[in-house]
């Protein structure tokens, strides 16, 4: 079956070390294959992808890979040349995208992602541009697998009002310049797809000249808007059928780690299930097995506050309230348990803001 995990990907406070580590035997166990690190809030693979790479950091990311590997789940990096395009691919740029090749190699990433989302796009001879720094990385990375994020990821017009028009041809030049075995993210027809058709997913992979690979961006909430919501209703939308079309699927979490255990639960249940798939049976199975019965009980409760009225619509007595019965799983000796009730109380407390500001920055 096509393979499944995770990508750190989103914007605002990424998860700490700790919160990946813990990652590795969860994904493992519940049948996920992959797990990349690419938060937007590690400057170091976007904005300050130049400046020499902290060895402090390559140790930590060492050290993750490892514990991936250990729990039988590859590491890889997702690392974002910011706007590298914008030069001139000379001795000079090619020789600081090396160093960053580099550390790479020895961190040991068997997967390695080269983004080039929310950059500007506007430019003549954009894709080719694009698919020479691919595959110049390509083919000097030590990865098994590399794959592509182009800046127009999306039928959504939306990227078009942020980053400017497509160049014409744009996917057909791509495709002309990609080595055919650097696989293509895609994530459907909206930048936040709510579902996905076969029919939508073929006419993609014909676009792009192979299998695209799903950049699923749920249930994340990076968003100015979306970090108001806590997206922990159960995977829908997503046809068993549509898996055969895809090179592989990649699921984009919310900043709550602990919270974001839930929905991908109900994934593995539902690719597991196919049509068997029951989304209100998977949610209350999901919810006892990242947190305990009875927070799972709270949560099911809380779903319409959580996931679609949201923090901004929540009154200060009903906030208090919520603080209130969360707080009574803090003290428990159910580490997930405990993790996931801070989660809660501190998105009602608004910690988790991501403005426009921050995702400029980031």
């Amino acid at each position: 079956m096509t393979q499944l995990g995770v990508i750190e990907g989103f914007y605002g406070q990424p998860w700490s070390w700790g919160e990946r580590a813990d990652y590795a035997a969860f994904l493992g166990k519940h049948g996920f294959s992959f797990y990349i690190y690419a938060p937007k809030g590690d400057p170091y693979l976007r904005r300050k992808w130049r400046e020499p790479f902290p060895k402090a950091h390559e140790e930590k990311m060492a050290r993750l890979a490892g514990q991936f590997r250990s729990s039988g789940v590859e590491f890889g990096i997702g690392f974002s040349p910011y706007e590298i395009y914008l030069s001139p691919f000379d001795s000079g740029i090619k020789k600081l995208l090396q160093s960053r090749i580099d550390v790479f190699n020895r961190v040991g990433a068997a997967k390695l992602c080269v983004l080039m989302d929310d950059m500007r796009g506007d430019l003549p001879g954009l894709a080719e541009r694009q698919a020479e720094v691919a595959a110049w990385v390509a083919a000097r990375s030590r990865a098994k697998e590399v794959l592509f994020c182009p800046t127009y990821y999306s039928d959504d017009p939306a990227l078009e009002r942020l980053f400017g028009k497509m160049p014409e041809g744009y996917f057909g030049s791509l495709n002309k310049g990609l080595p055919p075995g650097v696989q293509i993210f895609w994530t459907g027809e909206q930048v936040c797809s709510p579902s996905y058709t076969p029919e939508h997913l073929a006419e993609a992979g014909r676009r792009l000249g192979r299998r695209p690979f799903l950049w699923d961006n749920y249930p994340v909430n990076d968003g100015p808007r979306m970090c108001a919501f806590l997206h922990l209703r159960p995977f829908t939308g997503r046809p068993h059928g549509m898996w055969d079309l895809l090179s592989g699927h990649a699921v984009n979490p919310m900043n709550q780690a602990a919270l974001s255990r839930i929905p991908l639960l109900t994934l593995a249940e539902a690719r597991r299930k196919g049509a068997g798939y029951d989304p209100q049976k998977a949610f209350r199975k999901a919810a006892r097995a990242a947190t305990c019965g009875g927070m799972a009980e709270l949560l099911e409760r809380d779903l319409p506050a959580f996931a679609d009225r949201g923090l901004d619509a929540l009154t200060e007595e009903e906030k208090a309230s919520l603080r209130d019965d969360y707080s009574a799983f803090l003290e428990t000796r159910e580490n997930d348990t405990a993790r996931a009730a801070r989660e809660v109380i501190d998105w009602l407390a608004g910690r988790y803001r991501v403005t426009k500001e921050l995702i400029l920055s980031q």
